[in-house]
């Protein structure tokens, strides 16, 4: 049975586009190069992909999904035609290298996402868009009957994470967030080792949540809506596609240009991304969450420093356990003399737990993992302290879940509380005062103006 076109689709386009579908040349030959030494799955077994999105982040991916033998890229879809089109040749070089005659033309590459959801023989997306575009394009894709794929945040507000999890749970799709830190060996043995009681009690954690550099503006803790001048729009570019939902804003190439000028370039701007939610928090959340087994909740009261506490935005959970955030690991040392003035604290992506037998970190991208007392990194019984970021499971965890119906490590449950713990640090920036928040029912406590914050109107026609 074909899958319902998203809300979203221009109708009768979608009709014509789905019963077409059927015409696109598939491959009979998937090559070996691409899916390694294991044995070849059957057309059957093959988990066809369409990847939205490809700047630095979905070329990745793009890399990712080419080389794993359980998917078949069918399908590319960039607003960018330099992009796209790149993306599109890549795959069908890489799915040409081992077959007899040295061609294949099986990929399509597409501007508008709505033609590419509509295709029936797409089992699920991977997206890898601007922040701005995660939950508007995941709920389309739910509605479509595809499985979802999305680079964190999974929101831009706290109701599109909401909206997110609803609609994925009415369709019974399956849902991972690219928050892959947790799906490194190490990293999940410090979780699993805090989670279990290997530090007693836990008192307090603590991550990293700098100021960003915002043009013309300068440093914010929070992203901001500068007023950036009105560029040409390059060639191939569709910049109203591009902005979508979000407020329009005429282009600029600090928005968006070719070469990408960084992962996220646009993260500085409100109407598209999420500022340090976007850069690192999300990972972050997800991690020190999932470790201290409330990755499915949330706190109950952010802190301002204004209230006089504590010297940064702290986030207090029912529990007791205060997640301090700190904006560089010195601070942990100077203002809160948490661990002693040697412990090497390097990296991010990830946090330090202190509890009643001592301290551990889990940050990635920084050296091994610390802890004092040493007898702790004994008593974890990891395999190593070292912290592989390539080792991850994350995709595969996707794959093998789509095809047994099973949760995902980081469902849309854990997506949405992780991005949501940086929406309420963002609040809590934005208005300089503590607020308590009910995580049961995602409201702020007496509080009209934060509970206005919750929520923002998308462009027309653009609806979740």
């Amino acid at each position: 049975m074909n899958p319902k076109p998203p809300t979203l689709t221009r109708r009768d386009f979608l009709r014509q586009a789905a019963a077409g579908a059927g015409a696109v040349a598939l491959p009979t030959l998937i090559p070996a190069a691409a899916r390694g030494a294991e044995a070849l799955l059957p057309p059957s077994e093959r988990i066809n992909v369409g990847l939205i999105g490809r700047g630095l982040m979905g070329s990745g991916h793009l890399r990712v999904l080419l080389g794993r033998k359980e998917s078949q890229v069918l399908a590319v879809c960039d607003v960018d035609q330099t992009r796209r089109e790149e993306g599109r040749r890549i795959a069908d070089d890489t799915y040409a290298a081992d077959r007899a005659k040295g061609t294949y033309r099986g990929c399509a590459a597409y501007n508008d996402f709505r033609e590419l959801l509509a295709r029936p023989d797409i089992d699920a997306v991977l997206i890898a868009t601007p922040d701005h575009w995660h939950t508007p394009l995941s709920i389309a894709a739910a509605k479509a009957g595809k499985d979802v794929y999305c680079e964190k945040p999974v929101s831009l507000t706290i109701q599109e994470g909401r909206d997110l999890r609803e609609v994925m749970r009415r369709h019974g799709r399956v849902f991972q967030t690219g928050t892959q830190y947790r799906s490194i060996p190490t990293i999940r043995a410090v979780c699993d080792f805090v989670r279990h009681g290997g530090l007693g009690r836990v008192k307090s954690a603590f991550t990293v949540w700098g100021q960003y550099h915002i043009p013309t503006v300068g440093n914010s803790y929070v992203p901001l809506d500068p007023l950036l001048p009105t560029e040409p729009t390059p060639e191939g570019l569709d910049w109203d596609l591009w902005v979508g939902p979000a407020t329009y804003r005429p282009y600029n190439s600090a928005y968006h240009r070719n070469p990408p000028p960084g992962v996220v370039p646009w993260v500085f701007c409100d109407a598209f991304g999420a500022g340090a939610i976007t850069g690192y928090h999300s990972h972050a959340a997800d991690v020190i969450q999932y470790a201290l087994g409330v990755e499915t909740g949330g706190p109950v009261e952010i802190l301002h420093p204004s209230g006089g506490q504590f010297p940064t935005v702290t986030c207090r959970y029912a529990n007791g356990v205060l997640l301090h955030h700190v904006e560089h690991w010195g601070q942990v040392k100077s203002l809160y003399h948490a661990v002693p003035a040697s412990a090497r604290l390097e990296g991010n992506f990830g946090g330090l737990y202190v509890g009643e037998r001592g301290w551990i970190t889990s940050m990635s991208a920084g050296g091994p993992i610390e802890a004092g007392p040493r007898a702790l990194l004994h008593d974890m019984q990891a395999a190593t302290r070292e912290v592989n970021i390539g080792a991850n499971n994350h995709h595969a965890n996707w794959f093998e879940c789509i095809r047994t119906r099973a949760w995902p490590s980081a469902h849309e449950e854990i997506g949405h509380r992780s991005a949501s713990l940086g929406h309420l640090v963002t609040i809590c920036h934005r208005l300089g005062r503590t607020l308590k928040w009910d995580p049961a029912t995602e409201e702020f406590a007496n509080d009209e103006e934060a509970n206005r914050l919750r929520s923002r109107a998308m462009r027309e026609p653009w609806r979740c």
